[in-house]
């Protein structure tokens, strides 16, 4: 640290030079991130709310409600009416939270103490850190031909010691949904806790299934669901860092709460204690700013870019790994290895990002990948092959 203060703007000056090595959404170059410029009113709201902590939110009352107007607008979309939970940092943070209540909650009421994990091989790292920090193991499960996970490999990885299963309702590589109803099935009759990541795909499912689009349910109407992952940050269009985690019931929060003597609430749950209301207060903004209809025609715009990329792909002569089910196409060259193709595409000045189940390159048709930009692709890869 300066001894002496330093001019604001001399401060300004060093800072924009910093940031100018950053990319920009904007100029729709960055293919492989799931997350995108926030939507301006989004930004303008999260400013207001910048003070406020949701760790003690005895003396931020209002801001706490609408943390729960939240949550509840979330639950509405995921199909419960009455979810607990709460707007955290983002998927990381959500996962965590629901493999710790499903931990203690099979420590309290089923007495496991060295528990497991069954995920599929698709899943997010943060499971990896999950079970890192909550003493677990995770068992792996098969994916099928059509990389989704295997449902008779979770049947036969059940044991005494399994205190959850997970699934992705929008995976991270492919953004393919797994067969949720199938294992909720699976889940609710073996009552085990059953954990959907739906991070990705949370905020734009619902809207596509309203849409006539044939997605699976992956949602709290089948009965073995017992937490959601949904990110506010991805296509909801909130600022970083904005997170969701839901749950079916009360309970599996209660068996996180720990003591807070000093704060205006008793207990808490969440695994930070101080919490920006600024993701809440935003999150709420947008979603009332957006409405179903305007998330609807977002998502729909999407998919559109989504299938002239593929179209264009297929045309060229690049092999797509599998039917895109959301805004997400995986591809690679026929004739050139993986991540020599990703070298390609970078010294064409497009930031992308290499799948490693299977091995391909990723495309997020976010909303800051305009069509324009699509088609300025489209020539860099015939250029390429």
């Amino acid at each position: 640290m300066d001894e002496k203060s330093i001019d604001k703007d001399v401060i300004l000056k060093e800072l924009d030079e910093l940031h100018n090595l950053d990319h920009n959404y904007a100029d729709g170059r960055i293919l492989g991130s799931m997350c995108t410029e926030a939507h301006p009113f989004a930004k303008e709201i999260y400013y207001k709310f910048l003070d406020t902590n949701l760790g003690d939110p005895g003396l931020f009352k209002g801001t706490k409600l609408i943390e729960n107007k939240v949550i509840e607008s979330m639950g509405e979309i995921l199909s419960i009416e009455k979810p607990y939970g709460h707007v955290v940092t983002g998927g990381t943070e959500a996962n965590l939270m629901a493999i710790r209540a499903a931990r203690n909650h099979a420590r309290k009421y089923k007495g496991i103490v060295d528990g497991e994990i069954i995920i599929p091989e698709s899943a997010h790292f943060s499971f990896k850190k999950a079970a890192d920090m909550l003493n677990l193991k995770i068992v792996e499960a098969d994916l099928d031909d059509n990389y989704k996970i295997n449902v008779g490999s979770v049947k036969r990885l059940i044991s005494d010691k399994t205190v959850a299963i997970v699934a992705i309702a929008g995976t991270t590589e492919l953004g393919l949904i797994d067969p949720i109803e199938e294992i909720s099935k699976i889940a609710y009759e073996n009552n085990i806790y059953f954990h959907v990541d739906a991070a990705f795909g949370g905020f734009s499912i619902p809207f596509l299934r309203d849409m006539g689009y044939d997605l699976p349910v992956f949602d709290f109407s089948l009965d073995g669901v017992c937490s959601i992952t949904i990110d506010p940050h991805k296509m909801g269009l909130a600022p970083i860092p904005a997170g969701g985690i839901l749950f079916r019931k009360e309970e599996y929060l209660d068996v996180m709460a720990v003591d807070s003597p000093y704060l205006t609430v008793k207990t808490q749950s969440t695994i930070v204690g101080t919490r920006s209301g600024a993701a809440s207060a935003a999150t709420y903004a947008v979603m009332k700013y957006f409405g179903k209809k305007g998330y609807s025609k977002l998502i729909k715009e999407l998919m559109d870019n989504t299938q002239f990329l593929k179209e264009n792909l297929e045309k060229i002569g690049y092999e797509i790994v599998c039917e895109p089910e959301l805004n997400l196409i995986a591809f690679n060259h026929p004739n050139m290895e993986t991540n020599e193709f990703a070298e390609k595409l970078e010294g064409f000045g497009w930031k992308v990002s290499v799948a490693k189940c299977p091995v391909a390159i990723r495309v997020v048709l976010m909303n800051h990948i305009k069509l324009n930009h699509l088609k300025e692709l489209v020539e860099d890869l015939k250029e390429i092959f």
